[in-house]
């Protein structure tokens, strides 16, 4: 399986962020976009994720499912965690699990493997920064999906919850899975590359 985007553009608030930018990423492989703040990492990871159009060129998936659009055989954990805080960490994580497709042993695997096991009652508004995040991350193990789209996620981790998301994503690329992380911080992730967005803005 390989991820294609073949010269995308993207221009927002009449500035173009990037130019005909072609990329690829085969199975086991991570990408790590880096760049400063308004380069278009977010847009480029939005892009891949169908949640924001290109201007222009277009992305799929080679040897994915060919009635599935990448939309849905990907996870995407953007800057907000998409937790709700009247529910219980459980509630919460059974809510994605069923959503996306998950079986019900996958939740208690999840909240185990980021340390939530011991929060499961609790309600989601009562935790940390941090917890909230790993809540947010809990989702790419809920259901599986072949590509992972990251967009800064260590933001409030601690450093043991961000050798633990090493660990996870590291063993996501071993089984043959992709991510795309976008980061101003190095990740430890095996078999990864960089793709730099300079951020020089441009008049569409």
């Amino acid at each position: 399986m390989k991820l294609i985007g073949d010269k995308l553009s993207a221009v927002r608030g009449g500035r173009r962020l990037f130019l005909e930018l072609s990329l690829g990423l085969a199975a086991g492989e991570a990408l790590v976009v880096m760049g400063p703040n308004g380069a278009g990492k977010t847009t480029l990871l939005r892009i891949i994720a169908g949640l924001a159009p290109p201007t222009a060129g277009r992305v799929w998936l080679e040897g994915g499912a060919p009635d599935h659009a990448v939309s849905e055989q990907c996870h995407y954990v953007g800057h907000a965690n998409a937790v709700k805080a009247g529910l219980t960490v459980a509630e919460n994580a059974n809510f994605w699990r069923r959503f996306l497709g998950g079986v019900r042993a996958e939740t208690d695997t999840a909240l185990e493997t980021l340390g939530l096991s011991g929060l499961r009652d609790i309600p989601a508004g009562y935790l940390s920064a941090g917890q909230k995040r790993r809540l947010g991350l809990a989702r790419l193990l809920l259901a599986e999906r072949p590509l992972w789209l990251l967009d800064e996620p260590t933001t409030s981790l601690d450093s043991g919850a961000q050798e633990t998301l090493t660990s996870v994503v590291n063993g996501h690329l071993a089984r043959g899975g992709m991510v795309m992380a976008a980061t101003h911080a190095p990740l430890g992730f095996v078999k990864s590359r960089e793709l730099f967005l300079d951020g020089t803005a441009q008049a569409a």
